[in-house]
């Protein structure tokens, strides 16, 4: 789906609203907070600017469960899509992905970033870097005329030279008029194949990596997916629109 110039700029305002509703939460990311106060907290932001939650009441699979919050909150082994149940609290040297999403004006943005709670390990502190920096390099190659393998490779490559992997089961997607559109945007593919980028497509492009697997796990509660060996995972999206010169991020204040 092209998106006409007027709906770049509503989605540009709802990404911008949609980054300050991360960063403010981000902020009361500490010891000893709970995943539930984290996403009232979003919740509370969102509606207090006249806009609503993506996430609430959204059903991935039509025929499946509808999630139950505002925010996803996963912590270390959790990759995606984590529950922010009030007996999930985070402690020192954990590392904790948020995912929100918010519809404005009839818009969807969505957006992640993961946070480390206090001092964390080097590992922890790399694999944070490297899943974004493997992100700003996918948003590079968001050009009009390169392809979905152009996007997965790089992904694919940041991460794996750093001895780190890429979730292969999970993967980023198009966003606008309903949370997940098409086209599938994999981080793992083949530089040159799939489809071609047209200016104006808005992409949710992600990176999931973890230390040290390659695979995920969904939990029985339908939505959260968890790493197989129960290493650390890290998790950074930015909603973009396709440009000639590369992705333009909306999801920024």
């Amino acid at each position: 789906m092209v998106y006409s110039p007027q709906e770049i700029e509503t989605l540009r305002e709802c990404g911008a609203r949609l980054a300050r509703v991360l960063r403010l939460v981000s902020e009361k990311v500490a010891p000893g907070v709970s995943a539930f106060d984290l996403d009232s907290y979003a919740e509370e932001l969102i509606r207090e600017a006249g806009d609503e939650p993506a996430f609430k009441g959204y059903k991935p699979n039509p025929k499946g469960p509808a999630y139950p919050a505002t925010l996803c909150v996963s912590v270390n082994e959790k990759i995606v899509h984590g529950i922010p149940w009030r007996d999930v609290i985070v402690k020192e040297g954990d590392i904790v992905s948020l995912d929100c999403g918010i519809t404005h004006n009839g818009l969807i943005t969505d957006s992640a970033i993961t946070v480390p709670v206090g001092e964390v390990s080097e590992e922890a502190e790399k694999l944070m870097i490297i899943t974004e920096n493997a992100l700003t390099h996918a948003i590079a190659r968001a050009t009009a005329g390169n392809r979905i393998g152009d996007i997965a490779s790089v992904v694919d490559e940041t991460v794996s030279a750093a001895g780190f992997g890429v979730i292969e089961e999970l993967a980023g997607h198009g966003v606008g008029h309903v949370v997940h559109e098409e086209p599938v945007i994999p981080n793992v593919g083949k530089a040159g194949t799939g489809q071609v980028l047209k200016e104006g497509q808005v992409l949710a492009i992600e990176v999931m990596s973890a230390a040290s697997t390659r695979h995920g796990t969904l939990l029985d509660d339908g939505f959260t997916f968890v790493t197989d060996d129960d290493s650390l995972s890290s998790h950074a999206e930015h909603t973009i629109v396709v440009t000639p010169h590369g992705g333009e991020i909306l999801s920024k204040e």
